[in-house]
């Protein structure tokens, strides 16, 4: 064990996706092939064209792994958080996802996925200071 050394990959070493590659390969000996990252981007624009919310995910292992859903405080309460999430459902589930994940911290929307049909699975308590994460899964 000795004559290994750990040290900073350089740019070019961790585009190449060797160790993705070599991560994969292991796995698919347990579960198969699969197939790769989908993206699931949506935004949302006022008349004037700024954006004023959007969803960032990804389906990966028939998961939709919701990233960020932000709407800009003058346009909540309106559906516009909702819409977007049943549009990223929506996609998810027509690239083969039948779950969603997400995680949000207490302060942030909580209740409203819990509306959406979500259940908080676990927290981290005291993430940052005080608060916990919220991690929370829903069946597609």
């Amino acid at each position: 064990m000795s004559d290994l050394t750990i040290y900073t990959p350089s740019a070019e070493e961790v585009h190449s996706g060797e160790l993705g590659r070599r991560l994969r390969q292991f796995n698919y000996r347990v579960v198969g092939e699969y197939g790769q990252v989908q993206p699931v981007w949506l935004s949302a624009k006022n008349a004037s064209g700024a954006l004023v919310a959007g969803l960032r995910g990804f389906v990966f292992l028939h998961w939709l792994n919701v990233d960020v859903l932000f709407v800009d405080e003058p346009v909540r309460r309106q559906g516009l958080g909702q819409r977007l999430l049943a549009a990223a459902e929506q996609k998810a589930r027509d690239l083969g996802a039948r779950h969603a994940k997400l995680e949000t911290f207490e302060w942030q929307a909580r209740e409203f996925y819990l509306k959406q049909g979500y259940q908080e699975f676990s927290r981290i308590d005291n993430y940052i200071g005080p608060y916990y994460l919220a991690l929370m899964k829903k069946a597609l």
